[in-house]
C-alpha cells in the first residue's frame, strides 16, 4: 500500500512540474496521477487473470459428423 501512495505521490509531482509548477492544483494533480496510477495497475491486473485462463478448444465438427455411417440395407 505505502508504494502505491508513493508512485500517486511521485506521478502527482511530476505532473506539477509539467504544468510549470503552479501552486493551487494540487488535489487536481493527486487525482489524476490517482486515476493514472490505478488504472494501470488494474489493467495489468487484468492482463493477467485473462492470460492464465485458458479457453476450451473448439471442435472444427460437429459430433455427428465425426461418426461415420454404415450403409443400410438396399
Amino acid at each position: 500500500m505505502q508504494d502505491l501512495e508513493q508512485a500517486i505521490r511521485e506521478r502527482a509531482f511530476d505532473l506539477w512540474i509539467a504544468s510549470g509548477c503552479e501552486n493551487g492544483n494540487a488535489e487536481i494533480h493527486w487525482l489524476t496521477a490517482q486515476r493514472e496510477i490505478l488504472g494501470a495497475s488494474l489493467s495489468a491486473v487484468g492482463h493477467v487473470t485473462a492470460a492464465k485462463q485458458k479457453a476450451p478448444k473448439k471442435s472444427k465438427k460437429p459430433k455427428s459428423a465425426l461418426k461415420k455411417k454404415t450403409p443400410g440395407p438396399v
